[in-house]
């Protein structure tokens, strides 16, 4: 155990009977979380947030203790003190678990059949952060973010100091979740490069690949926080991982974003899988016969035959999972960033591998890894159907213009193929989330303003990597300056 800093919080004082709601602050629930801008997590702010969650958890069953834990973003350990202050007047015990990816923390907190916070913005820029929330149960549900929205809560005490104690349990049952089910010879003889930077499991990850057999390479830790973002992964990162792999002749690159829910896995060649194709294979891996994935995601999925169902969603894990509850068998789902859900406990080896309904961004590497048995990753590709998929976004662009650009692709798509001077036609569109664009020479094109951030997302599909990349470089340019026309970006 350990003291984490000193937080001072007196007694509990309330100023006065003023009712407040979550709509009165500028923090906003997403895909995954809550997110907002770095200032606007201000005391009350925190103390309203865990207060409507709080009171959430009452519904199900007395709340009176908490699992915590946090990224590496500067500002989470004061965004910790605040939450901390509000649950300890609220009557609730937190137990904090340090610096933690998510889905160990998820792990740990289903163990002990408690509710649990997470402090992190993921992959978006350091200026921001965000939380999330799980129930008993699992991951809020969007009528659990809708029931927090409208609930009336009291004004914020005022704040008082306390210590808050360290546990490393979390992390030893997440480690354990793996090493229980994975043979501690799968990565023996293999070299693995783990590009650190600020992910909140860098060190974790080391202890973990080194109990599975492997000699660990450590890259590009940072002390300062690196947004990494699976579903955009940078030039300079994609030149990286080609670099270390031939440099430290590695047989893998793996790293994730900042809260461990989303993995980057490279081949033996510094080539990234895409997080779609990952999530195809560790299902194939571990036998999965359901699937539950959003629109966004590759269609070599259906094509490649791997599975009896597979049911698409819109994007956000809320969604996947809430699809789970309508499918009986071996479920799991995943996202194009590469996170994976599973839905249901797996034999494995003599155990059981326990279900984790949140995204995690190990075992998809233990699985492919299990699944090439011993051949070159590069390899798995062969494994599936020719369908490949780029995607990239335009950063700091209102959700609100996202929304007016892609209501004008949706009333002219023709228009869109005009302006990118592609000699097809439209097939169907599909509005399930954004909007979709499938043409009749097989090309996808994908538009959506990103539920965390002020960004548009673009995805493409086609026969060839440089097609869905040129497909995706041109419709982004496309924006920019229909964003600039507009008084935009």
């Amino acid at each position: 155990m350990r003291v984490f800093g000193v937080l001072s919080y007196s007694h509990h004082f309330f100023i006065g009977p003023i009712l407040i709601q979550l709509n009165a602050f500028n923090i906003q629930f997403g895909t995954s979380g809550a997110r907002g801008l770095v200032v606007d997590f201000s005391y009350e702010a925190c103390w309203a947030y865990t207060a409507a969650f709080v009171q959430l958890c009452h519904e199900q069953a007395d709340c009176t203790e908490l699992v915590i834990a946090m990224d590496l973003r500067p500002s989470s350990p004061v965004i910790l003190q605040h939450i901390c202050s509000a649950l300890r007047h609220l009557g609730v015990e937190p137990l904090f678990c340090g610096v933690l990816p998510t889905p160990a923390l998820a792990a740990y907190a289903k163990q002990l059949n408690l509710p649990a916070i997470m402090i992190t913005g993921s992959h978006i820029p350091f200026d921001r952060n965000g939380l999330k929330f799980y129930t008993r149960d699992g991951e809020i549900t969007k009528q659990h973010e809708a029931a927090m929205i409208s609930a009336h809560l009291p004004d914020a005490p005022i704040a008082s100091v306390q210590n808050v104690v360290v546990s490393d349990h979390a992390r030893a049952c997440y480690l354990k979740r793996y090493t229980n089910v994975f043979s501690a010879d799968l990565f023996r003889g293999k070299r693995i490069g783990l590009y650190q930077h600020s992910a909140a499991g860098r060190d974790l990850y080391t202890d973990l690949f080194q109990q599975l057999g492997a000699q660990v390479v450590e890259l590009g830790r940072s002390e300062t926080f690196v947004p990494i973002d699976t579903e955009a992964v940078s030039d300079e990162d994609k030149a990286r991982a080609k670099t270390w792999c031939a440099q430290y002749q590695l047989d893998l690159l793996f790293s994730t974003d900042g809260d461990g829910d989303r993995p980057l896995v490279a081949d033996e060649q510094g080539n990234w899988f895409r997080g779609d194709v990952l999530g195809a294979f560790c299902a194939k891996a571990l036998r999965i016969r359901h699937l539950a994935v959003p629109v966004s995601c590759n269609t070599a999925i259906e094509l490649s035959g791997w599975f009896e169902t597979v049911v698409r969603t819109r994007i956000g894990s809320p969604y996947v999972i809430e699809q789970f509850e309508k499918i009986q068998g071996s479920k799991a789902g995943f996202e194009a960033n590469g996170g994976f859900l599973l839905g249901s406990d797996l034999p494995m080896n003599g155990q059981i591998l326990p279900a984790l309904p949140t995204r995690d961004a190990v075992l998809p590497l233990l699985a492919i890894v299990q699944l090439a048995d011993g051949a070159p990753l590069s390899e798995l590709y062969q494994q599936l159907p020719a369908r490949f998929t780029s995607s990239d976004r335009v950063q700091n662009i209102a959700t609100d213009l996202s929304r007016t650009l892609i209501a004008s692709c949706q009333q002219s798509p023709e228009l869109l193929l005009k302006a990118l001077a592609l000699e097809t036609a439209v097939c169907s569109l599909n509005t399930t989330d954004g909007l979709r664009i499938s043409l009749v020479n097989g090309d996808i094109i994908h538009l959506r303003p990103s539920g965390n951030a002020p960004e548009l997302r673009c995805y493409a599909e086609s026969d060839s990597q440089a097609k869905a990349e040129f497909l995706v470089d041109t419709t982004l340019n496309w924006c920019r300056q229909q964003a600039a026309a507009q008084g935009g970006n």
